[in-house]
Order: C-alpha cells, then structure tokens, then sequence
C-alpha cells in the first residue's frame, strides 16, 4: 500500500460560527476538542475540518476569488484528496492524531456569496471532517499522513 501524505497549507479559524475563517499559520488540536482557538470546538464529531487544495482550485477554475479558509475549513490541505477517506481513516496532523468522522455536510447557508457567485460550493461534498484523538501542535508546512 502506498503511503498517502499530504501537506497543511494554512491553519484557518474564526471566533464565530458561520464566518469564513483566516489562516493564522499554526494552532493546538486537543483531544477531544479540536483546535482551541476556534469557534467550531467542542466534544462533539466535527471539531476540525479539512478541505483540499485541489477543491479550492475547481471554484478557483470558475472564475472565483478565494483565499484558504472561506470555505470556513481549518485546514487546507496539498497532495492529498481528503473526501477519498473513508470514515473511521486515522490521519497524524502534525504531531496529533485525527479519525475521520464525517464527509461532506449540508450547507447551513443558501446565500453564502461562493454560492451566490458560482451556483454550487465544494465544502458541501468534499470538506471532512475529524475528532482529535490525541492532541499536539500543527502549522503551515506540517505533514497529513494516513496512518
């Protein structure tokens, strides 16, 4: 089996819920929680979210202005197709560890202006998300490896 590893564009987060997110180059994943500086933690399964860089080309192909972190996901990532994972994927993000819990989700906002300019948003389909099962550190450049 080849090895799969991709690398962490930008670590993006937000104070609230519903806004685009803005990469601030690192942050903490706790166990259990997600990424303490972000409006999304909490004890629940979507406490990080992950998007790839190849998602945020296909809007980017339509003509669309974007910057990592305005699909509101916290981690953008490269040389790795995140929605392939099957749920229950343990992935090591930096020096934590991660378990995908859920792929794709429903749009919580019909007018967000991706939407509004293109008819169609990726996060919906390709965005996953993970639990942190053991905490540690992660930044730009940091290694996603399937484990």
């Amino acid at each position: 089996m080849v090895n799969q590893v991709g690398t962490v564009l930008a670590v993006n987060i937000s104070a609230k819920r519903g806004e685009k997110k803005r990469d601030v180059g690192e942050a903490y994943l706790q166990e259990g929680l997600g990424i303490t500086s972000d409006a999304h933690r909490g004890g629940w399964h979507r406490q990080v979210s992950l998007l790839s860089l190849s998602s945020v080309d296909k809007m980017r192909a339509l003509g669309i202005s974007i910057d990592y972190g305005d699909f509101a996901e916290n981690l953008t990532v490269s040389g790795l197709e995140v929605y392939t994972l099957p749920v229950g994927t343990k992935l090591r993000i930096g020096k934590a560890v991660a378990e995908v819990t859920q792929i794709g989700k429903s749009c919580h906002n019909q007018e967000c202006a991706i939407k509004k300019q293109a008819g169609h948003c990726v996060m919906p389909l390709e965005g996953i998300f993970v639990k942190i099962l053991e905490s540690g550190p992660v930044k730009r450049g940091d290694s996603v490896e399937v484990l």
